[in-house]
């Protein structure tokens, strides 16, 4: 199975009177969103779904990648909130799917979490060392038995900048 761990786009910045959960990509940050979507998509890539954090930015980048082709399936996670908890995911969510080795998943979150769960899965521990840009993307192909933490595999890190 391969995982693709994307951050949202470009966000309003924090301000007073905005909660963070409803901040908004910006202009620029759907402009950016969606030109690398179009990349990835002209790359022949293709999800069987959309995993999106409940958070606005992140559900807009979600729903950039679906207006995009890039998938027909989106569905809201509150395991890709702040509060998400990888271990949880696996064990809650994935394990029960019984997804196919040959399915493909977005996971649209935020920092630093993804980053956090690309190490855990390809290192069994995170260790602040991979740096997600906004609008970037991380891969990772989970291997085929057993658990994935510590014994996944990277084959993919891209800023956005190489995407535009």
């Amino acid at each position: 199975m391969e995982l693709y761990l994307i951050r949202h786009g470009i966000a309003q910045e924090h301000q007073p009177g905005l909660k963070d959960e409803e901040r908004q990509l910006t202009k620029e940050g759907r402009q950016k969103t969606e030109k690398v979507a179009q990349r990835l998509l002209k790359l022949d890539l293709h999800f069987d779904l959309i995993l999106t954090s409940p958070l606005v930015r992140a559900q807009q980048t979600a729903e950039i990648l679906i207006a995009a082709g890039l998938s027909s399936q989106l569905e809201i996670s509150h395991y890709l909130s702040f509060e998400g908890d990888i271990n949880s995911w696996l064990k809650d969510w994935l394990e029960i799917r019984n997804y196919t080795q040959q399915t493909t998943i977005a996971l649209v979150g935020h920092e630093p979490c993804l980053s956090s769960w690309a190490e855990i899965l390809l290192w069994g521990e995170a260790k602040e060392r991979l740096v997600l840009k906004k609008a970037g993307m991380i891969g990772i192909k989970l291997p085929d038995d057993g658990s994935p933490l510590g014994r996944s595999q990277m084959f993919w890190l891209t800023p956005p900048k190489y995407l535009l």
